[in-house]
């Protein structure tokens, strides 16, 4: 059974950040999106909904006095640009409370402690395999087309960002999917990749050569970006 989630927000492209995180996780579907209490109480009578990100701060009533308001609430995720409600949303037992603007890292950790509390089975796009404190990160699992794919780390040769999408270059396939080039770049190991242009992450260990211009990986020139010269050099000394 998928988590069923609620994303409330007056602000759409809030809503469309934390829907773009929670592509990553397999187990959750958006089952709504609202932009007020009043979708927001409708919904919660159509709908079965186990989590919510709520925003604090809306027109009307906000976050905290919609949440004080429900008899039987789901479990829920506070949402704001604003520190200073974080102990009333505490107290009303909120599962965690993030502040704007989120970074994917820190939403990893609600939604790890949120599919805990819930008892699902927890499935990052990022999945740790935990043996000592020196090992890095082994699986993404990306959304290609209708199904999610599996792909180990070590294959990966380089990743480029096309609009919403990114191409992953494997030794042996093409990867397209609908994804942020930053949001990968947050979860890769950053002693085995790094970002030299806006639309290009490389795995350094892949490398054949570079000049101070472009890097070489199967044959193919790829450019290194003006402002990311200095870090990308400094990554294929090191490698």
């Amino acid at each position: 059974m998928k988590i069923k989630v609620v994303i409330v927000d007056d602000e759409p492209y809030a809503i469309e950040v934390i829907a773009k995180y929670l592509e990553s996780f397999p187990e959750v579907e958006v089952v709504a999106t609202c932009n007020d209490g009043i979708q927001v109480f409708h919904t919660l009578q159509q709908k079965q909904v186990d989590l919510m990100f709520l925003d604090v701060k809306m027109p009307g009533i906000n976050g905290i006095e919609l949440l004080k308001s429900l008899k039987n609430p789901p479990k829920v995720i506070f949402t704001t640009a604003f520190s200073e409600y974080a102990v009333d949303g505490f107290e009303l037992d909120a599962v965690d409370y993030l502040l704007k603007p989120i970074p994917f890292n820190r939403f990893l950790k609600a939604m790890d402690k949120t599919l805990a509390t819930l008892g699902a089975r927890k499935q990052t796009l990022l999945v740790p395999e935990i043996t000592t404190s020196s090992e890095v990160n082994k699986f993404l699992y990306l959304k290609v087309d209708r199904k999610t794919v599996k792909v180990n780390v070590k294959d990966i040769y380089w990743i480029e960002s096309i609009k919403d999408y990114v191409k992953v270059i494997l030794v042996d396939k093409v990867l397209i999917s609908k994804q942020k080039i930053s949001v990968l770049e947050e979860l890769l190991p950053e002693d085995q990749f790094c970002r030299i242009h806006k639309s290009f992450i490389i795995a350094t260990t892949k490398v054949d050569s570079y000049y101070t211009y472009s890097v070489e990986i199967l044959g193919k020139e790829l450019p290194i970006g003006r402002n990311y010269k200095q870090q990308a050099l400094k990554c294929l000394q090191l490698a």
